[in-house]
């Protein structure tokens, strides 16, 4: 279930970017051939406007062909024909950069609709939430569960919300997450007994809490927090929901401008950065927490998506815009040769870190 879910939070952020760049340019005159939601091969399609609208049998992204984006100046390829009014090219550079930033723009606004709706129908929040509002109806809630651990193996769920801890010496009523911790350390390879919420249903499971390599203590391999939810009206939702959505356009740029730097000092690790198969496991610990969660985690995506498409890196909309504004300084055109071997570049390098991502990704779930 939570692939499909994946597919659509994938399919839904790519809609929305796409469409950024389809809206600018059509309102600034440019001709839009193809609007497209997916990679061929093409399920279906319709003509509007000059423009074919389709759907494409892979899901993981889409696309839209802008007229002269690729430098073409008219319909016949002629560089002695006039160019036409209608092409990418054609325009002043501002709107051509106008163009190429929309899709930033939008997956920006995306994420503020989206933490918006979440504070109307109750936002996420640990129950220490410095900001307005009242945290209502906290629970301890389980935020992960480690692979191959006590937990895994009795099938306790993010989202398991944990009432009762016991053992044959003790009783705790409603523990905390410090309580369950001393709880588990002192009952090390002995029976205990936990009831927790799953929705609306109380259940029981008995697992052994264990010591494992690298632990000091016996643990049950969960991570909680005491979570409620904040609800708010809709103006005070929009505006709470655009001041979360800057603070983390803010937060996000400035963590990956320290992961560019600690690149450069050569720090960094390729394995603390998540890729499509850890975010769709991410997808299913959002899904066990709620359909909030789903949305503040859909519009935290959408805010990387927006950071990282802005880098001036070819291949991304920051590099294009950086190939703009470099033709602009210069008054003409640069040599559309060495910008498509520059941007087959970075985008051979995309795909590269991609797929070492992807290793990765595939790697922890056997790891942990």
């Amino acid at each position: 279930m939570y692939v499909i879910i994946f597919i659509v939070i994938l399919a839904s952020l790519v809609f929305v970017h796409e469409l950024g760049h389809f809206l600018v340019a059509k309102a600034a005159g440019i001709r839009v051939d193809e609007f497209a939601l997916g990679f061929p091969p093409r399920i279906a399609s319709f003509t509007r406007g000059g423009t074919r609208y389709a759907l494409n049998l892979i899901p993981f992204g889409g696309y839209v062909k802008i007229f002269g984006e690729d430098n073409q100046t008219n319909e016949a390829g002629d560089a002695s024909a006039p160019i036409d009014p209608n092409s990418f090219v054609a325009k002043p550079r501002h709107i051509q950069a106008l163009v190429l930033l929309a899709g930033i723009a939008f997956n920006i606004i995306f994420a503020w609709l989206l933490l918006s709706l979440s504070f109307m129908t109750g936002m996420p929040a640990p129950t220490d939430y410095q900001g307005q509002g009242t945290v209502q109806n906290s629970a301890l809630t389980i935020t992960s569960v480690v692979k191959n651990s006590p937990a895994d193996a009795a099938h306790l769920q993010t989202g398991d919300q944990i009432t009762n801890l016991s053992a044959s010496d003790q009783t705790i009523p409603n523990p905390s997450s410090e309580a369950i911790q001393n709880f588990t350390s002192h009952h090390a390879n002995q029976p205990i007994t936990i009831s927790y919420l799953r929705g609306n249903s109380a259940q029981t499971v008995t697992l052994t809490p264990t010591v494992h390599s690298g632990d000091a203590v016996a643990t049950i391999g969960i991570t909680m927090e005491t979570l409620g939810t904040i609800h708010f009206g809709f103006f005070s939702a929009v505006w709470q929901g655009a001041k979360l959505t800057a603070n983390l356009v803010s937060a996000t740029a400035v963590g990956l401008a320290q992961f560019f730097w600690t690149a450069i000092t050569g720090h960094a690790k390729v394995s603390d950065v998540t890729g499509p198969v850890g975010i769709a496991g991410l997808v299913n610990d959002a899904t066990h927490l709620g359909f909030a969660y789903v949305l503040s985690f859909t519009a935290f995506i959408s805010i990387n998506l927006a950071i990282i498409n802005l880098i001036p890196f070819p291949a991304l909309d920051g590099g294009r815009v950086l190939f703009v504004i470099i033709e602009k300084i210069r008054g003409r055109a640069l040599n559309q040769k060495v910008v498509q071997v520059v941007n087959t570049t970075g985008l051979a390098l995309l795909l590269l870190l991609m797929l070492v991502v992807t290793y990765h990704d595939i790697a922890k779930l056997f790891v942990k």
